[in-house]
């Protein structure tokens, strides 16, 4: 009778040497810590890989890039919208047309004077500026004057027009802000006398105007669907209100950096009439910048203003002779832009309306000629154009 072979129960541990259980202990935990650094798939044919959740651990998905901002949806232009608290954002490496941007002189954006309304606090001010800094600019052109008042507590339109201010809320300090947490940020402020010379019957100061027959026969059309009011700079007791107002200005605020006119400093070529007002006209800003530099000889006394032919032909604007600081030449519109980039190359820098950045924003910031950039919201939500102005620059290499 054969012996029956006995079969052992139980795994049999008890007849593995201690010194090899040791072994593969040791080295089981060694696969472990190491296993981050093995690609035990590179053994294995290509149609063999397989995935072993210990050595191959799932990734988890990088977060992505927060927006900067999150603006909620575009406000009207006579609205202050108090931007939100950035977000801190992924480091974001600066593209090529970035690093150009960046060595643009003056890069600017300009604000309306309602801007300043609705009660707007300090933080609120200093916030703005922050934002505008983030993104991308260097220079703030901040309206404080337009369509015939201050938005500023001014008592030479107190004396003149019988209003110290427009009928905006603001608080008395909200300049002094501005200038300060510009600086604070290595930035600069100038301040914009949006529409010059003209008013429209809007204006708190039209009847006033009307009466006392400050403005020229006719209305200037030179915007379709706007019809303005061109206040008379020949008459003493015009000239002497503006003339005054930026003494008093350039005084009251001794920090600002420049001080800035646009193309409605003049005057339209089909008003009634074949008079020509270049030569007045001309003495006129001469005066105005005489005067400014005196009061304050730091500030800088800019326009901003359409080309040299076109301004005096069509505006009576002779700005080469007026002795102004720095000339900007505008362009908000892409005809002939070629050749208003070539007017351009010989002064301080182009000015852009909001819906050209995606079309020209990269040829004008590429031309080294091209010194400065200065950007028009023309939409009236200038946090969405610094927004989309970041974006191209990032988006472009």
């Amino acid at each position: 009778m054969s012996r029956q072979k006995k079969e052992p129960s139980g795994c049999g541990c008890a007849n593995i040497p201690v010194s090899l259980i040791l072994v593969i202990l040791g080295g089981g935990y060694w696969l472990f810590t190491q296993r981050a650094n093995l690609n035990v798939s590179k053994f294995l044919p290509n149609n063999q890989q397989i995935n072993i959740p210990f050595l191959n651990p799932i990734k988890t998905a990088s977060p992505t890039s927060i927006p900067a901002l999150a603006m909620a949806s575009p406000a009207p232009w006579g609205i202050a919208p108090h931007p939100p608290n950035p977000v801190p954002s992924q480091p974001q490496t600066t593209t090529s047309l970035g690093r150009v941007w960046e060595k643009k002189v003056i890069r600017g954006i300009y604000l309306s004077r309602y801007l300043a309304t609705n009660n707007a606090d300090e933080d609120t001010i200093r916030q703005r500026v922050r934002f505008y800094h983030a993104q991308g600019f260097n220079t703030i052109l901040q309206g404080v004057w337009g369509n015939g008042c201050t938005m500023y507590q001014s008592k030479v339109t107190e004396r003149s027009l019988g209003a110290k201010s427009c009928p905006n809320k603001f608080q008395d300090q909200w300049i002094d802000w501005l200038i300060d947490e510009a600086h604070k940020q290595g930035m600069q402020v100038h301040a914009y006398f949006e529409r010059g010379i003209k008013i429209d019957k809007n204006s708190p100061i039209f009847d006033l105007a009307i009466a006392h027959r400050w403005v020229v026969p006719g209305v200037d059309r030179t915007y379709p669907g706007i019809e303005h009011y061109v206040l008379d700079v020949e008459l003493p007791d015009v000239a002497n209100l503006f003339k005054n107002m930026l003494v008093e200005f350039v005084q009251r605020y001794p920090k600002i950096d420049a001080v800035q006119w646009d193309d409605y400093l003049g005057y339209y070529a089909e008003l009634p009439g074949k008079v020509d007002r270049t030569s007045n006209l001309t003495h006129f800003v001469q005066q105005m910048v005489a005067v400014t530099k005196q009061a304050n000889p730091a500030v800088s006394f800019d326009i901003c203003h359409h080309n040299p032919y076109w301004a005096k032909r069509y505006f009576a604007a002779d700005w080469t002779n007026w002795h102004v600081d720095r000339v900007f030449i505008q362009v908000y519109n892409n005809a002939n832009f070629s050749e208003e980039l070539n007017y351009a190359k010989n002064y301080a820098g182009i000015a852009l309306g909001d819906n050209q950045l995606q079309q020209r924003l990269k040829e004008a910031t590429n031309n080294a000629q091209i010194k400065s950039i200065l950007v028009f919201p023309l939409s009236g939500n200038p946090e969405a154009t610094a927004i989309q102005l970041k974006g191209i620059i990032q988006n472009n290499n």
